[in-house]
């Protein structure tokens, strides 16, 4: 079956009636994307630890996945990937009996428009190396897991539901089985569902239960209801039985509910309870959660409940409180009086306090997660943490091109595709915020890119790296903030579109309802559009309700969403809004037609837009509506204008039918490749979407967010992991057939060498600099893989497949040793996709033992690369290209050939004096210790070198001083091999000609090279009579 999928895949014309959906990373495997940053933390709104380890913690990303740390938060290391179905991390609990056994529940309960629904609960039984799926997929986001303090096989869970419409599998779940079979303890409906659980300290049989009616809509946010069903629950026989508690508890309208219990004092019970303002705030419960009491309604403790409401006690101090909110608070009074407290960042989730060191903490919020261990004086930093949260990915065309984007509750950030060279504080030193805000976008002028375009929720600025200074200019000048989006002129979403012209950079369009023009960087802007949204009115709301209102920007409705002008033709430009509408204008403005899909539903999210850089009519379209509960892909492909329209996701041909779809590509060099970016991973379609691949390929369980295609690689932005990006597809854009061998054609490789950067879980995978060839094998072969590089018809460099054979060795031949190929790792015989990376060095001269010494980097220019397999090669051109930004320096062609040359002289020079050394010593071993120089051997050496010995063992000993440094002692002087190596590391650590010194040392070094090779030979020939001697 799977080669008949692939066959299928491979033409492109051939739509395959299949369900069947094979993982290209089995084939492609080589193909692989590596994370370029930025390690400056995201969203994070759970993390544990455990008494008997107080250095090592665990946080939950709601987008980026477990990671832990065991050195108090001076590194992370993720924990989910490869195991987890989402990234998306609502509560992390440890058992207090083992730490080995760990319990994640997916689905962050932090319900904002850019959630991320769980996909069930994962069990660990050695600190977090593996995991197994334990069920509860259907249940939504899982806010709150507890274990028991006795007993691990015992959990409790409380199940918030699908933040997004009605879910039976709401309420509040256990398992006495270590999660092997659950039990649906307390359902009140299908719209309230569970948010957090604790076990009393003094009585795991007594379980406080929180229920919460929460919906997130495209337009508002649902939070409570009139009392009826939420609020506090109350179990005293281990969850068997529940009762609804009210005394003292508000009995008309309730929303998010947050509990806190100490050791220190059992009884008491904290909850902060979202309710009209008046009543808001925190209670207390001094009899095991039966009555309850309004301690306080400190607005600060309350804001945003919908997305915070998070009380901790410490363990040691049933007085002493923690609030997490927009601030961090604390209370030494159980409540009555607070005080803000710093942390690493604003907006704050969660608290774990170590039961036996209450200075010992550790804490998250929208950076990240920080360890402090002198109760908040001081903290771990957050910039190590590679789970950014970013909106969109727009790259500039610089070398290295960078990457730009917007970072939530952050800013917008900047990093490069590659290493930028050596920098003192590391890639971070790379990080640039540039204008705008956390939403985005970002996006480089074409050109010039020290220009940005960017955007702060509806707020257009330019901002100039130049300069450093951003200049705003935002269409109607009016703050959006806390007022209903009927009535304003313009309504912008927090993300807006920027898009600037492909046939003119001075250019950009702008969206809110309507699409704005600008060509001098928005001093002026035209209004080019009528309204391109299908605005209902019952949707424009003040968002918010039944109790809190949220009016920020991210629940304004009817907006444009995305806005493409196609390549192929200027003045063809399509819309797609957050509330279903796809337009078209093939006149720049002139005329505007409503061309939505007719099989796309209603008030569907068009993410995105892909005009094909092929044809000016056919575009593809993405859109999802999982924020209405609707967890379909919806890709569609017009050919005509958007006159019709053809699905491409019917939830059988590939990506499956419960996994929403954000944004679709078609590469720019092969018609009908198509890449797809989804909830749960990445696609490819080789046959214009009429079948999808899998290809995660080295991703992690993110959503993807935004998909660029630029310079033969793809680049990603995801929600909660940072950008990603796969070097070179030119095999995606070439295969042909399953069945055969294939050398794919290299892409041009700008000759050039990087620094990289650390190796830790949060340092950026910067690719190594070289020549990427890529090679296809049918199947599996026990022949030898080699690759030979030519120049003009000469063998330059060669290599060979590990491992070396049992007797694969150096043969002596009738003129010397036989020269073997280098061997190399990095050559696979296997079935499948391969990449192998010619570091674009030549060879070097070759020792009388046949080794290859280490060459230079070959000169720009063309050069040939055969890869054969048994009677299988294959041969394809390399075009090697100076780096750009040492030619615009004024290097030359010339001054690189003057260094190369220079760089195989010490190659040569070094070899003859390795060579040399490695003589000496035998001679040395060898040597009879009577041996002696005669005295008319050296008559007419002693002329030019008086000081030679007539001892031969001496004589070979001193140059074997000269020629090797002594390390028995510090700061020993370097001799010849060291100043040899000096010298070619001076001359050729970066592309430049020599300068006049290297040359002049080059002579000295030589010179002293040839007088110990003389003096050697002095003593060899004396070595050699006193072995005859012998005999």
């Amino acid at each position: 079956m799977p080669r008949i999928v692939v066959l299928c895949l491979a033409s492109l014309l051939l739509l395959c009636d299949t369900s069947f959906s094979q993982d290209l990373s089995s084939d492609f495997g080589d193909l692989k994307f590596r994370y370029v940053g930025p390690s400056r933390g995201g969203r994070v709104t759970t993390v544990t630890g455990h008494r008997a380890q107080p250095r090592t913690f665990y946080m939950g990303a709601t987008g980026g996945g477990v990671w832990k740390t065991t050195d108090s938060g001076s590194n992370w290391n993720n924990l989910s990937d490869g195991y987890f179905e989402t990234g998306s991390i609502g509560s992390i609990d440890v058992a207090d009996s083992d730490p080995n056994i760990i319990y994640v529940g997916t689905g962050s309960d932090g319900i904002r428009s850019n959630v991320i629904i769980g996909r069930g609960l994962y069990k660990s039984v050695d600190a977090g190396k593996t995991w197994e799926m334990k069920g509860l997929r259907d249940m939504g986001q899982l806010g709150s897991v507890v274990v028991h303090p006795t007993n691990p096989e015992v959990v409790f869970v409380a199940a918030l539901g699908s933040p997004f419409g009605d879910n039976p599998e709401r309420g509040v779940y256990k398992t006495t089985d270590g999660g092997a079979t659950w039990k649906q303890m307390l359902f009140v409906s299908a719209k309230t569902g569970a948010v957090d659980i604790e076990l009393s300290p003094d009585n795991s049989d007594i379980v406080y239960a929180a229920m919460w009616r929460a919906e997130r809509k495209p337009w508002t946010i649902i939070s409570g209801d009139t009392g009826k069903e939420d609020g506090i629950y109350v179990s005293r026989d281990g969850g068997e039985t529940w009762s609804k508690k009210s005394e003292g508890l508000p009995n008309d309208l309730i929303g998010k509910v947050d509990f806190a219990v100490s050791v220190a004092d059992p009884s008491r019970v904290y909850a902060l309870v979202e309710t009209d303002p008046k009543r808001e705030g925190l209670y207390r419960s001094n009899d095991h959660g039966e009555s309850w009491q309004l301690v306080n309604n400190f607005r600060s403790l309350m804001d945003r409940p919908f997305y915070y409401t998070n009380i901790d006690a410490d363990p040691s101090n049933a007085d002493m409180l923690y609030v997490n909110s927009t601030g961090f608070f604390a209370s030494v009074d159980a409540g009555k009086n607070w005080t803000r407290r710093s942390t690493m960042h604003g907006d704050n989730h969660d608290i774990w306090i170590n039961p036996d060191d209450s200075r010992i903490w550790v804490q998250s919020n929208d950076g990240g997660a920080s360890v402090t261990l002198d109760a908040g004086e001081t903290w771990s930093t957050q910039n190590n943490q590679p789970t950014a949260e970013l909106y969109q990915v727009n790259v500039d065309d610089r070398y290295p091109y960078w990457l730009y984007a917007g970072q939530q509750d952050n800013s917008t950030i900047a990093v490069p595709s590659n290493s930028t060279g050596n920098k003192i504080n590391g890639a971070a030193a790379n990080w640039e915020a540039t204008g705008g805000c956390e939403t985005g976008p970002a996006v480089p002028k074409p050109g010039d890119a020290d220009v940005v375009y960017a955007n702060c929720k509806g707020m257009f600025d330019v901002f100039n790296r130049r300069t450093g200074r951003s200049q705003q200019y935002y269409v109607g000048a009016a703050n959006m903030y806390g007022r209903n989006p009927a009535d304003l002129t313009y309504r912008f979403q927090r993300t807006v579109p920027i898009e600037v012209s492909p046939h003119n950079p001075n250019v950009v369009y702008h969206g809110s309802q309507f699409v704005h023009k600008t060509s001098n960087n928005g001093e002026l802007w035209e209004t080019i559009s009528p309204d391109l949204t299908a605005f209902r009115k019952e949707r424009q709301v003040e968002s918010g309700g039944p109790i809190t209102r949220d009016i920020t920007g991210e629940e304004h409705y009817s907006v444009l969403y995305v806005i493409e002008e196609s390549p192929v033709q200027q003045g063809v430009i399509w819309t797609g809004a957050n509330d279903g509408p796809v337009s078209v204008t093939r006149d720049g403005g002139a005329t505007w037609t409503n061309v939505t899909p007719k099989g796309m539903p209603p008030e569907g999210r068009i993410q995105s837009i892909d005009p094909s850089p092929f044809d000016a009519g056919t575009a593809y379209a993405a859109g999802y509506r999982y924020l209405l509960n609707d967890f379909e892909p919806y890709i569609f492909k017009t050919s005509d204008f958007g006159a019709s329209w053809t699905r491409l996701t019917d939830g059988k041909n590939g990506i499956a039918i419960d996994t929403p779809v954000r944004v679709v590509r078609e590469d720019p060099d092969r018609k009908g490749l198509l890449y797809a970016g989804t909830e749960y991973g990445f696609y490819v379609s080789f046959n214009d979407g009429g079948l999808w691949q899998r290809f995660d390929s080295g991703l992690p369980a993110t959503p993807i967010t935004d998909i660029k295609v630029v310079q033969g690689d793809v680049v990603l932005s995801t929600m909660g992991r940072g950008f990603w990006i796969m070097d070179d597809v030119s095999p995606l854009r070439q295969f042909a057939e399953i069945d055969s061998n294939q050398f794919f054609d290299p892409r041009d490789t700008f000759r050039t060498s990087r620094f990289s950067h650390g190796g830790s879980a949060s340092d950026p995978d910067y690719a190594p600099s070289g020549v990427k060839l890529n090679y296809f094998l049918a199947s599996s072969s026990k022949a030898d893989v080699m690759v030979s590089i030519f120049n003009n018809g000469q063998l330059v460099r060669q290599y060979i497949n590990e491992p070396a054979r049992q007797g694969d060795q150096q043969d002596q031949g009738m003129r010397g040793p036989q020269v073997r190929p280098e061997r190399s790792a990095g050559l696979s015989s296997d079935k499948g996709l391969h990449r192998f990376i010619w570091d674009m060095r030549v060879d070097g001269p070759r020792n009388d033992k046949g080794e290859v010494t280490r060459g230079p980097i070959a000169l720009p220019g063309t050069y040939t690369a055969k890869i054969s397999v048994g009677d299988w090669s294959g041969e394809q051109s390399v075009e090697l290209v100076m780096d750009p930004l040492m030619a615009a320096e004024g290097l030359t062609f010339d001054d690189l050939e003057a260094q190369f040359t220079f760089a195989i002289e010490m190659a040569e020079l070094s070899m003859g004096a390795n060579t040399l050394a490695e003589k000496v010593k035998e001679l040395i071993k060898t040597a009879p210790k009577d041996a002696k120089i005669a005295d008319e051997g050296l008559k007419d050496s002693r002329k030019r070198m008086p000081d030679v010995s007539s001892d031969p063992i001496a004589e070979l000993n001193y140059i074997l001083s000269q020629l090797e440094t002594d390390n028995s002692d510090s700061y020993p002087p370097p001799m010849l091999l060291s100043q040899i190596g000096y010298l070619t590391g001076m001359a050729t650590r970066s592309d430049q000609r020599p300068g006049k010194d290297a040359y002049v040392r080059y002579e000295e070094l030589r010179r002293q090279y040839l007088e110990l090779s003389e003096r050697a030979a002095i003593a060899e020939e004396a070595v050699a009579a006193a072995k005859v001697q012998k005999q």
